[in-house]
């Protein structure tokens, strides 16, 4: 490999959000191979699938066939970066920063992909999401902290669903604190209701509970369907989240029969009495609040970065 093209590599991986970021990485190591089978320059317009909405070649399969190769045997993604909403953008780059390398340089592709194997190992290794426990911090400002890295680290990589994922898992974490002899099912975030024929993210009893970020029309069609089903549909999202599904629910005429909760005090209220309202007892209500769930993304999600810790 060239000596400034390990250069050239990082500033276009870091310029373009492809560092730390499994959807991007998928991209990279599909395209790739593409182009050690095909040769440079590639065509764009040829590597998307006929419906035009996906990259062609890109799923799990291929991107851990490659992987495989480099001793990895641990799952990049659970689709493979097929369903990232930044996937075909970040081809178009990909193809038109490989085209111009080749037309400047002489390089060798399997350098290239393994350079792109090595960010995936890093990736792996990547650091948690920090959250700051102190007694003289309210508890709504530690949750509110870990919910604003989310989002830090979401902006900073495109296409990303962070913050929804945390939310998610911390909701299914306080459900198995608080029902201990249920069993709490529990998906990756990225796993859609309808395929699954799911109610909602979770359901206690006869309430089903929706985790999301951004409420829509879509949203509340299912919590109409819910109730249809005799089913209570509640609605668990960010503070502007919730005053928009508020909002929804008025403009349907379910604001009477939808439970809307923001995440924070939905969250705060629970750990108030786990503490027993103790300033002492926080850490160790934090602390078993977080590993249950850790556990949760250790089993339904693949990005690893997604794990809290707790400084």
């Amino acid at each position: 490999m060239p000596s400034d093209l390990p250069k050239k590599l990082h500033k276009f991986a870091s310029s373009h959000k492809f560092l730390g970021n499994k959807g991007p990485l998928c991209v990279a190591l599909v395209i790739t191979r593409t182009a050690i089978k095909n040769g440079l320059p590639l065509d764009p317009s040829t590597l998307v699938t006929a419906a035009q909405g996906q990259v062609l070649g890109l799923g799990k399969s291929a991107v851990q066939s490659i992987l495989k190769d480099y001793g990895i045997t641990k799952v990049l993604a659970a689709e493979g970066g097929r369903t990232s909403r930044g996937s075909m953008g970040n081809m178009q780059d990909y193809v038109a920063f490989l085209n111009e390398l080749a037309s400047t340089t002489q390089i060798n592709l399997g350098s290239i992909e393994a350079w792109w194997a090595d960010r995936v190992r890093d990736f792996f290794e990547s650091s948690p999401l920090k959250l700051k426990v102190d007694t003289g911090t309210s508890l709504k400002a530690s949750i509110t902290g870990i919910f604003d890295e989310a989002k830090k680290r979401q902006s900073e990589n495109r296409g990303s669903t962070v913050l929804g994922a945390v939310m998610q898992h911390l909701v299914g974490a306080k459900l198995e604190v608080l029902f201990p002899d249920q069993k709490i099912h529990h998906s990756g975030y990225s796993v859609a209701d309808s395929p699954t024929g799911r109610s909602g993210d979770f359901q206690i009893g006869d309430c089903v509970i929706h985790v999301t970020t951004a409420p829509g029309s879509l949203l509340l069609q299912k919590c109409s369907d819910n109730l249809d089903k005799g089913l209570r549909p509640l609605i668990v999202s960010t503070h502007a989240g919730a005053a928009l599904a508020d909002t929804l629910a008025e403009e349907l005429g379910l604001n009477r029969r939808v439970e809307v909760l923001d995440i924070t005090q939905f969250l705060v209220a629970n750990m108030l009495e786990w503490t027993g309202f103790e300033g002492n007892h926080r850490r160790d209500t934090f602390e078993a609040l977080i590993n249950r769930y850790n556990g949760i993304v250790e089993v339904c999600e693949t990005d690893p970065s997604l794990r809290i810790e707790i400084a």
